[in-house]
């Protein structure tokens, strides 16, 4: 037993020995920790009009990350209502169109940000194409938009149902109308994602909704006044909290029915929605966005 005891001892003491010399903890010292694996991040996006594309742009040059435009075959020709006609035809009939190969190999890729315009309430059809042809399983996908009222949340929806093996992260959306005011909101975007480093201003809670006094409900109808699909939209509860320069508020709010009104509205109930508004340094409100 004590030569079992002694035995040990001499081990420990040679261990320790090792462990606690000069040359050992030099070793130690300039021993680089295994760096992590950088992820490669790609913009993959479809534009009709140009603003996509700019939004595209901005965040594949802040993030210095790699960016492949969706062609279609046959493009949509940028008349509006040449496009509404096309997009109805193409629905009814079954019909996605063809776009042509990306020229780059999306599988290589760690994150996606994947952009759109919203069309009937979703991606534009090319990204649906898109989405057929690749399998972003394991990969995170983080949306972005353009709009002419909204469409982020459901778009994303849809996104999920079709690419279930992606992880999703949130989106940001920007109206057609306020490209003015992009460049600044994917700064703050990309920090607040934690794809940017910087600081960003964090919003704070909205205040408890209540009904809309007459001074809240001008400021409603003052931001979506002039926008068509928005005219016959009725505030009925809102919240608000403080933005830099200003205020954001959240408006419930409902369809107009006044006057003769058509048999095949009258019959469904009227479609509640929330709008976003902000009022920024004593400038006319604007809306950011509608949530159907």
């Amino acid at each position: 037993m004590k030569t079992k005891t002694l035995v040990l001892g001499i081990v420990s003491a040679l261990l320790l020995a090792i462990v606690c010399c000069p040359a050992a903890q030099a070793r130690k010292k300039n021993r680089r920790p295994h760096p992590k694996r950088v992820q490669k991040v790609l913009v993959v996006y479809y534009s009709q009009t140009s603003n996509t594309k700019a939004v595209a742009k901005e965040i594949a040059r802040k993030l210095g990350a790699d960016i492949a435009e969706v062609v279609p075959v046959k493009p949509y020709d940028g008349d509006f209502q040449a496009t509404i006609e096309r997009c109805k035809k193409e629905s009814n009939n079954g019909i996605i169109p063809e776009i042509r190969p990306l020229k780059v190999d999306v599988s290589k890729y760690d994150v996606i940000f994947l952009g759109y315009p919203i069309w009937f309430g979703t991606f534009a059809p090319p990204i649906e194409a898109f989405l057929n042809k690749v399998d972003l399983s394991g990969k995170k996908v983080v949306p972005f938009c353009t709009f002419g009222s909204g469409g982020l949340e459901s778009s994303v929806m849809i996104l999920e149902a079709k690419q279930k093996g992606a992880e999703v992260l949130d989106g940001y959306g920007v109206r057609a109308a306020r490209m003015a005011a992009m460049p600044k909101e994917v700064d703050q975007f990309l920090k607040a994602s934690g794809f940017l480093k910087g600081k960003y201003v964090k919003p704070g809670e909205f205040s408890k909704p209540h009904f809309v006094s007459t001074e809240e409900a001008a400021i409603f109808d003052a931001a979506v006044g002039d926008y068509p699909m928005m005219k016959n939209a009725k505030a009925l509860t809102v919240a608000s909290r403080a933005i830099p320069d200003g205020t954001e508020y959240l408006f419930t709010a409902t369809e107009k029915r006044e006057g003769p009104v058509d048999p095949n509205i009258a019959m469904r109930p009227p479609r509640e929605m929330m709008v976003y508004v902000i009022v920024v340094n004593g400038e006319a409100p604007v809306f950011t966005k509608v949530v159907r």
